[in-house]
């Protein structure tokens, strides 16, 4: 029995090798089959649904050794050596090769996966390859196409020089008009200065009179400092300090000190000031 185990370790060892050496030269087919042969040992992997269940079937030949075991969804459910079915309890004795097999399903399936994928980019590129092809035959034509538009094109250039003659009369007179709105624009902005500067009186005496009426209005406690006055209206008919109507006495007060309101209206917010007519 010792001498049987040391010959199944030294077959491991030596399947493992042989594997490895032909793994690139593992094959898939539609029905999920493997093979090698190299004279010296056969071996094969096929795989079956059944049931809904993967259904697979190794077999090596070594050293005149025939290992065959079949799995059900990677459970082994037999062992045969040498066409003998072995019994799960003696498994156990051939825990080397089993491992040794799985090991080389495992790789096969990789190996499988990885040639799949290659063929998947070997696909890929040749229709690459081919859309360039006919991207490069497009661009023959589209080239051609281009040279016929280049000669358009300097036909339109000598076009486009006379216009370019004629435009050049046209923005001489439009220099002379240019000239005569420089002219008015100067004079405008001497308005315009004139004008500023009355705004800005305005917005002076505009300061002057919030301040005033703002002390007033601390005066009489009817805001608290002069920080306190968010918007105020003022006109003959009423008086609004910060959305609150004053009472008439407040409004009779005011309208007489600021007579000017009387028949006309005041408006004052944090945005700026509005007087009315």
């Amino acid at each position: 029995m010792k001498t049987r185990k040391n010959n199944i370790v030294r077959a491991v060892c030596l399947v493992i090798v042989l594997l490895a050496a032909v793994t690139a030269r593992a094959q898939t087919t539609s029905v999920g089959q493997t093979a090698d042969n190299d004279g010296v040992r056969n071996s094969f992997d096929r795989s079956r649904v059944e049931n809904g269940k993967r259904v697979e079937q190794v077999q090596m030949y070594l050293h005149d050794q025939q290992y065959k075991i079949e799995l059900v969804d990677d459970k082994m459910t037999k062992l045969f050596v040498n066409g003998k079915e072995i019994p799960a309890g003696s498994w156990d004795e051939y825990s080397g090769t089993i491992t040794a097999i799985r090991e080389q399903i495992k790789e096969n399936r990789l190996q499988a996966a990885r040639n799949e994928e290659q063929a998947k980019r070997n696909q890929l590129q040749a229709q690459k390859n081919e859309e360039q092809a006919v991207r490069n035959q497009e661009q023959q034509v589209r080239n051609q196409e281009q040279v016929e538009k280049n000669r358009a094109q300097e036909k339109l250039n000598e076009t486009q020089a006379q216009r370019n003659e004629e435009q050049a009369v046209r923005n001489q007179e439009q220099q002379v008009r240019n000239q005569e709105q420089a002219e008015k624009n100067q004079e405008q902005a001497v308005r315009n200065e004139l004008q500023a500067k009355k705004n800005q009186e305005q917005a002076e005496a505009n300061e002057r009179f919030i301040k005033s009426i703002t002390a007033d209005l601390v005066a009489d406690k009817i805001i608290r400092d002069e920080n306190s006055l968010n918007d105020l209206t003022l006109n003959g008919d009423e008086m609004i300090v910060n959305g609150v109507k004053q009472p008439a006495e407040t409004h009779k007060k005011y309208i007489e000190k600021y007579s000017r309101f009387s028949g006309s209206s005041f408006s004052f917010s944090n945005h700026g000031i509005v007087e009315g007519h």
